[in-house]
């Protein structure tokens, strides 16, 4: 009786897997080589480091690739369990949100308070002003609104892709999709050709250090999203999805809109907000 009640309730009892204790092992080899490396210990260290990376990002396909096939093959994602993940997805973005209140934190904290006379030593770095004096700003009528216009285009065609796939036109998902993956990638390299003409580095000013951390963070989040797109891709010309089991796409799009969210308010507090204009660069000089 107890078997068979097992078998037919609702929920998803996984099997047993290997995967987080590979997973933890990777992850240990991968710290110890870091803070090896870091701290010049060993010259093996970045091999060390190497490898854990390898061990982690292989741990990541194989157990995702399980969780596909749980999902498109076993049927065990039911909608009772289609609601525990979702609820899990919500609290994951919401953990994402607490990283970059950090750094919004710590811009606005060094910005709103540039000649705060409790800290001695912020007239003497920062001129009493913000931007700090000497710094040249990026202007954000260019390369910032240009990729603020990616994203947001990203935002439509991937919600394009979502209610394609919600009327089972699968052609547009795909169309769509590319579409996606591309802006995704346009953005990236928009955002590293910026980054090469920058006029300040990540050292040496807490301007750069800010700026660089809320905006790298936020890159590294558009990488990821955009992997997490092209599976999706890859998934939709393998027959994978319908208009009613179609969680792992439905949690690619979240992610999305979490990251065009995000950048918005990157844009308009540090680039628009923050932006010092020609008077902040002839400081400089």
């Amino acid at each position: 009786m107890a078997t068979a009640q097992a078998k037919h309730h609702d929920y998803h009892l996984v099997d047993p897997s290997p995967w987080p204790a590979v997973g933890s092992l990777f992850a240990f080899i991968m710290a110890v080589g870091a803070v090896s490396w870091m701290h010049h210990m060993y010259a093996a260290a970045p091999i060390v480091f190497g490898v854990g990376t390898i061990g982690v990002l292989y741990t990541f396909a194989s157990w995702w690739t399980d969780v596909v096939r749980e999902a498109q093959y076993k049927g065990d994602h039911t909608r009772v369990v289609q609601i525990s993940h979702r609820y899990g997805m919500i609290l994951f973005i919401a953990s994402e949100v607490m990283f970059f209140v950090a750094w919004f934190w710590a811009y606005f904290n060094s910005s709103l308070f540039p000649g705060d006379p409790v800290h001695a030593t912020r007239e003497a770095l920062f001129g009493g002003v913000w931007p700090p004096k000497g710094i040249q700003t990026f202007d954000p009528w260019h390369l910032p609104l240009l990729n603020t216009l990616i994203l947001l285009t990203s935002g439509t065609t991937v919600t394009w892709a979502h209610h394609a796939l919600l009327e089972g036109d699968r052609k547009a998902v795909k169309h769509a999709l590319i579409l996606t993956v591309l802006l995704g990638a346009a953005f990236s390299c928009v955002q590293a050709f910026e980054y090469a003409h920058a006029a300040f580095g990540f050292k040496g000013n807490i301007y750069g250090a800010t700026f660089f951390m809320a905006t790298g963070f936020h890159g590294f989040h558009v990488l990821v999203g955009t992997i997490f797109l092209l599976v999706c891709l890859f998934r939709v010309y393998a027959g994978h999805f319908t208009p009613k089991q179609h969680l792992g796409f439905e949690f690619a799009a979240w992610y999305w809109h979490f990251v065009d969210v995000v950048w918005l308010f990157l844009f308009v507090t540090i680039y628009v907000w923050g932006y010092g204009g020609p008077i902040a660069g002839a400081a400089a000089h």
